[in-house]
């Protein structure tokens, strides 16, 4: 008896796995898993970029899967999107660099194009500009005609210069200087006319304009 009873079980246990084979196979499409579908998002652009800088820094900013027509632009938050301080065209490029504005402060970084005719914001993104800072060094006297090696650095954006001006001078004075952006550290020519000279960092960006955020006195003899 206890054999039958245990063939009658495994037999039934069969025809339910056989049954439930059947069932599956049987299944409306609908009923049965189906591969996942893309995210709608996946297409999406996306901004990669610092939410804080020191202000008339360059800012570089990377563009996930760039729109046709695309502009980066710096603007104040509450701005119209045809409204911006600094606007950068994309073109086929995933990245691009941005001169910040000078002054601190709430700004926004915005991925944008036109749409019937008019600028529509894709993507934004908040932008704190922290004060400007900048140092210098150099010797303190040279002879006349002698060579000044110096250092400077600051926000180093693409306009902005170390130069050797008399003292007093006017912000747009013009004397022999070098781009930090491109190095921090250059040689300059030592004026021929013995007196007393000012070294500056001058900050050239968008909002400030011409701004002079550093100064060392340099004596030549």
């Amino acid at each position: 008896m206890r054999r039958f009873a245990a063939a009658r079980f495994e037999v039934a246990r069969l025809a339910a796995a056989l049954a439930g084979a059947l069932a599956l196979a049987c299944a409306p499409l609908s009923a049965q898993p189906q591969p996942r579908k893309p995210s709608p998002t996946a297409t999406a652009p996306s901004l990669s970029a610092s939410q804080r800088v020191m202000a008339g820094s360059p800012l570089a900013v990377l563009v996930g899967r760039v729109p046709d027509g695309a502009r980066l632009a710096i603007a104040r938050p509450t701005d119209p999107p045809a409204t911006a301080i600094v606007v950068v065209p994309l073109g086929a490029r995933p990245s691009a660099s941005l001169p910040t504005p000078g002054e601190a402060g709430a700004y926004e970084l915005r991925l944008t194009r036109d749409q019937d005719g008019a600028p529509v914001i894709l993507l934004r993104q908040p932008l704190v500009t922290t004060p400007p800072e900048a140092t210098l060094a150099a010797p303190a006297r040279i002879g006349r005609g002698q060579a000044l090696p110096v250092r400077g650095i600051g926000p180093n954006g693409e306009r902005d210069r170390v130069m050797l001006v008399p003292t007093g001078a006017a912000p747009d004075a013009q004397g022999p200087s070098f781009f930090p952006q491109e190095n921090v550290e250059a040689t300059l020519d030592g004026p021929d006319q013995p007196g007393t000279y000012e070294l500056r960092y001058v900050m050239d960006a968008p909002v400030s304009g011409l701004r002079v955020l550093a100064t060392r006195a340099v004596s030549v003899e």
